[in-house]
């Protein structure tokens, strides 16, 4: 067998992965609420498994299933970030959370570089964080 040659676009940071109950539910969750979608399914072993993704880079969300989860993302500052496309935006996201009964802290506005943002509560109570205005991209172009 040769060398397997990376894509470019696969090199550096790619995933996070993360142990969920159900990834139908986790999945509906991110689609819903994060603008992610599936990209990948399979079962390993008995094992649900599903990649989540934006679309827009090559990194994605694995979801892993497992009987018994304890959320890793939960407190203490630990989240996924997703930004949105502006505060009436986030505000739709939040308020649709709020309907459904998705526990949400915020939204709240901290000022540059962290923006307006509010939590969200996944199914397995990771936490997941949307904002506007967080200047990352910024960050990145300044960081030469």
């Amino acid at each position: 067998m040769g060398e397997h040659i990376s894509d470019p676009a696969d090199v550096g940071l790619t995933h996070i992965a993360l142990p969920v109950r159900d990834v139908n539910a986790t999945a509906a969750f991110y689609g819903r609420f994060a603008g992610l979608r599936v990209v990948h399914r399979r079962v390993d072993v008995g094992t649900g498994v599903v990649w989540l993704a934006d679309g827009v880079r090559p990194f994605v969300i694995v979801c892993i299933e497992h009987p018994e989860v304890s959320p890793q993302l939960n407190g203490n500052y630990a989240h996924i970030g997703v930004g949105c496309r502006d505060r009436s935006d986030l505000d739709a996201r939040v308020a649709d959370a709020r309907r459904v009964e998705v526990p949400v802290s915020g939204p709240q506005d901290s000022g540059p570089p962290i923006g307006y943002w509010a939590i969200l509560t996944d199914p397995d109570g990771h936490q997941l964080e949307l904002s506007v205005g967080q200047e990352i991209s910024k960050a990145l172009a300044s960081a030469d």
